[in-house]
């Protein structure tokens, strides 16, 4: 039996007899940030401290309370039995500390600040919209919309310029970002082409004319620096070995430009294609883009916050995608 279960025997946790005065509210947030991190880098970050110093306030509330809360794996912070006990406990005081705090600035200023929603530009564009439909903000709709890739919109979570982020769940490291991840909806991955190039009943490069060959073999590739791009890379080195990269861009919207132009194909997420003509969709066998909302876990049950996360995935279910046919023959014998 460890000490803490001796020490509490089957009852509440005494968490604040055993700290006493030592137990502040900054130690609390300190506390839960590395739980949810799973590391003091990723909660420095999200804190917006000093690693060093936050790693005194971890190791100072270790030796008020007697016993250790993490374990400590390489890079990893990993909570005790302790730790998830306390957890536990700490997180209805967060929650409750936040909305008091929501309240007191809204009566302070006499309004609400607004909701601030970060997210990659093709899921703002598409998801966003319809989800605003939906939304009821406690009388209010008032949203702040932060667009940028996948890497910043965390960065805006981790220092709380935004409260929910809407991006892809595979790119992005899903172990390192400390957020709950709320399923939206499944977009597929297509390659798309030129609409006069139609590869339905295509079982070889040699069944296409020239022309057409050199289409298909001018990739053009987003540059995301993303796993999910190099993801790409290797499915064209696999599909098509003759394909060459002919341009990097740096948006989906660059790309499917450039594509129906005749200059090459891309993979892309349906969501980001719209509804417009001059392309053909194919599925690309690869795993969908998983979209997600990022929230904080102490903010998930806020009224405010379920809200928008609730929009957000009737959104995900009302969505309409483009048509999409099957993967060709000739990518599928390779």
């Amino acid at each position: 039996m460890t000490k803490l279960a001796r020490e509490t025997d089957g009852s509440e946790l005494r968490l604040a007899a055993a700290a006493g005065p030592e137990l502040t509210l900054r130690k609390l947030r300190a506390f839960w940030a590395v739980a949810q991190s799973q590391s003091l880098t990723g909660a420095a970050k999200l804190l917006g401290i000093a690693q060093p110093s936050l790693s005194q306030q971890i190791i100072g509330l270790e030796q008020a309370l007697g016993f250790a809360l993490f374990t400590r794996r390489s890079n990893r912070m990993i909570l005790t039995e302790a730790g998830i006990l306390m957890l536990r406990k700490a997180e209805p005081v967060l929650r409750g500390m936040q909305d008091l705090e929501d309240t007191l600035t809204a009566y302070a200023t006499g309004q609400r600040h607004p909701l601030r929603l970060a997210g990659v530009e093709s899921l703002l564009r598409t998801i966003l919209p319809e989800a605003l439909k939906h939304m009821d903000l406690d009388g209010t709709a008032e949203c702040d919309l932060l667009e940028g890739a996948p890497a910043d919109v965390l960065e805006m979570l981790y220092s709380r310029q935004a409260d929910i982020g809407l991006l892809a769940a595979n790119s992005i490291s899903e172990a390192s970002t400390g957020f709950l991840q709320i399923p939206i909806m499944n977009d597929p991955t297509v390659l798309a082409v030129p609409e006069a190039l139609d590869l339905g009943g295509v079982q070889a490069l040699s069944d296409l004319s020239e022309e057409q060959q050199a289409i298909l073999n001018a990739s053009i590739q987003i540059a995301f620096g993303t796993q999910h791009s190099r993801r790409i890379e290797s499915w064209f080195a696999e599909m098509l070995p003759r394909n060459r990269m002919t341009a990097r861009v740096r948006s989906f919207e660059t790309a499917l430009s450039m594509v129906r132009a005749g200059l090459g194909v891309c993979i892309v997420p349906a969501l980001s294609v719209g509804c417009g003509s001059g392309l053909r969709l194919y599925h690309a066998g690869m795993e969908p883009r998983r979209i997600v909302a990022l929230i904080q876990p102490a903010q998930h049950r806020s009224g405010r916050h379920a809200a928008v996360v609730a929009a957000l995935q009737a959104s995900g279910r009302a969505m309409q995608l483009p048509a999409i046919d099957p993967l060709p023959p000739l990518l599928a014998r390779s």
